[in-house]
């Protein structure tokens, strides 16, 4: 099992990121809470990492503090919820913010997140209440780094956030429309990315 890496940052582009260790690359998939914190690449990173084995790949993935992961591995023993709709969930919102919804049985705010339906909000709050007291509380999230140019040019922050909300299971219209909706309020995609998701929860 890969619990912890650390190396340097090749290259981010939600939900997938690059980091090499020794010389070795890791793809690793990661929510969107970890990228609001991650540098431009080239700098260092340390991510606390979960290995998922599938019959047909295994995925690495990684979470900017171990408070995020618990709660990953906490959502993916829910029945139903599986890696994609766990990620989603800490992509929406963070660790305090999904305890209030389950504590406060607030699934209005839960079927706001992509690909969660009213039966899977309310599984949510009934498996997950019990569980919440033993995961340790985790910071509200702060905006990360802007994106470094990749090396065809300068970066497109409006495609990439589009981008990465589709990876998150909003259909490209939808996020077309939720991007544009906050092109206006800020230049970065990590920014873009959290005000229309921020957006969906009102």
């Amino acid at each position: 099992m890969i619990g912890r890496l650390r190396g340097e940052l090749v290259s981010k582009q939600p939900p997938f990121l690059l980091l090499e260790v020794q010389g070795v690359g890791y793809e690793i998939e990661a929510p969107l809470s970890t990228f609001y914190n991650l540098p431009e690449p080239g700098g260092q990173v340390t991510l606390h990492t979960h290995l998922h084995v599938r019959e047909d790949a295994h995925v690495l993935y990684g979470f900017g503090s171990e408070s995020e992961r618990g709660l990953f591995r906490s959502l993916i023993r829910v029945s139903g919820v599986g890696a994609k709709m766990a990620l989603a969930i800490l992509s929406g919102m963070n660790a305090e913010e999904f305890a209030r919804c389950v504590m406060d049985a607030d699934t209005a705010s839960l079927v706001r997140l992509p690909g969660i339906g009213r039966k899977t909000a309310e599984r949510l709050v009934v498996e997950m209440r019990d569980r919440i007291g033993s995961l340790p509380a985790t910071a509200a999230v702060a905006g990360g780094a802007a994106a470094a140019a990749s090396a065809g040019g300068a970066p497109d922050p409006v495609s990439d956030a589009v981008s990465a909300l589709v990876s998150l299971g909003y259909k490209p219209q939808e996020a077309s429309r939720l991007v544009s909706a906050v092109e206006s309020e800020a230049e970065r995609s990590e920014d873009l990315i959290r005000l229309a998701l921020k957006a969906t929860l009102k």
